[in-house]
């Protein structure tokens, strides 16, 4: 691009020139053949600059659409014009989302959750005393609009090597950038500039925040690695200190939403934990939004065994109260039978959708067909982009 843009200056001295030689008196004292000569090199060197200029801008259209130029720059305006959508979630769930989201809008808000205390992010969280970055990070990356490489710098994971081991590095690039700028918040946005994320990634709360569960049996457990229990069903969910506070841009960005999504993700470990921060919760019962929680493909082993998709929702309503959702979005597909026989020795089940109990809690539903085509039974990021946009465009 440098040298498009040096062309570029010295087309344009060089044709001014020229044609000041070619019609006097400007430089009358000049050949005329000089000033045929400088129009010459002018216009060459003009066109040498705007075709180099040409080849760098062609890095940057995204190849699997083609269209040249015009269709980039077309997708472009679309984006920053795009609805404004809050997502709220944790997990891969969530970064599933936000991949399809970012093809249509720019107007993006992602409010993680950061109770996790498991992993690369429980550790960093442990012996750093930092926000768990992890789900933080995925979200980053989900949302970047950067070359392949650097989203697999930021995902890789070491393997070996003492202390080191475990961690991702973009775990330890957020906690870096933390130290160095002396704010968790900041580190977040400075990241996202080196990432060029489409949107904002925000914290559901700066609040160094732990979950508690209790279960239908009375019993209790402590910490969101402790949650999942095998053959226990958790009654209530809970947040310590239960007075934690949201951070002021995400009200401002579900007061201005024009589409709220909870989910997909872990009901009780990704999507409640949002809810549980008080503001945030109130913030999206009085939104005029759209309001849609997307159901997971499988129930999830030790967290929602057997659940159907009004259970989910009555856990949702039980804990952030009526108004928190409108729609329900299912996934009608079904994944090939070698896939459901795999989730099936792990205990997981499609998650299947009951109209009247769902009518039965003011809640409508809509079913499509939104399976990743692959080895896994998951959310395909366009697909789940498009039914949900589809159903704020049928809602406007």
């Amino acid at each position: 691009m440098m040298f498009a843009l040096l062309s570029l200056i010295c087309g344009i001295s060089a044709l001014s020139l020229g044609l000041a030689a070619l019609f006097p008196p400007a430089v009358a004292a000049w050949p005329a053949w000089w000033g045929g000569a400088a129009v010459f090199f002018g216009l060459s060197a003009i066109a040498a600059g705007l075709t180099a200029a040409w080849r760098g801008l062609k890095r940057y259209l995204p190849p699997q659409r083609g269209g040249g130029l015009v269709s980039f720059l077309t997708e472009e305006r679309q984006r920053r014009r795009g609805p404004r959508v809050v997502a709220l979630g944790g997990g891969t769930g969530l970064s599933t989302l936000l991949r399809g989201l970012k093809e249509y809008t720019d107007n993006i808000t992602a409010i993680v959750t950061v109770t996790d205390t498991g992993g690369s992010s429980g550790r960093l969280r442990e012996e750093l005393g930092v926000l768990p970055p992890g789900d933080i990070r995925s979200c980053l990356v989900a949302l970047a609009d950067t070359e392949p490489l650097m989203e697999r710098l930021f995902q890789h994971r070491f393997t070996a090597g003492t202390g080191l081991a475990g961690h991702s590095f973009g775990n330890l690039f957020l906690v870096t950038m933390s130290e160095v700028v002396g704010d968790f918040e900041l580190a977040i946005k400075e990241t996202s500039r080196v990432l060029a994320v489409r949107g904002q990634v925000l914290p559901s709360t700066l609040t160094s925040t732990t979950l508690e569960a209790e279960y239908t049996d009375g019993s209790r457990a402590r910490g969101e690695t402790n949650i999942v229990r095998l053959g226990q069903t958790i009654r209530r969910l809970a947040l310590d200190p239960p007075d934690a506070k949201p951070l002021p841009e995400a009200l401002e960005a579900l007061a201005q939403a024009d589409l709220i999504v909870l989910g997909p993700g872990s009901l009780y470990t990704s999507v409640l934990p949002n809810l549980l921060v008080p503001d945030l919760a109130a913030a999206i019962r009085t939104s005029r939004a759209l309001k849609v929680y997307v159901t997971n493909v499988m129930t999830q082993p030790g967290e929602t065994d057997g659940y159907t998709a009004a259970d989910h929702v009555r856990a949702l309503i039980e804990h952030a109260g009526p108004g928190i959702i409108e729609w329900v979005l299912v996934n009608s597909e079904r994944a090939a039978p070698e896939v459901l026989a795999r989730y099936r020795e792990e205990g997981a089940r499609p998650v299947k959708i009951d109209r009247r109990a769902l009518a039965r809690l003011r809640v409508r539903s809509q079913e499509a067909p939104l399976l990743s085509q692959d080895s896994v039974a998951r959310h395909d990021p366009d697909k789940l982009a498009r039914a949900l946009l589809g159903l704020l465009a049928e809602a406007r």
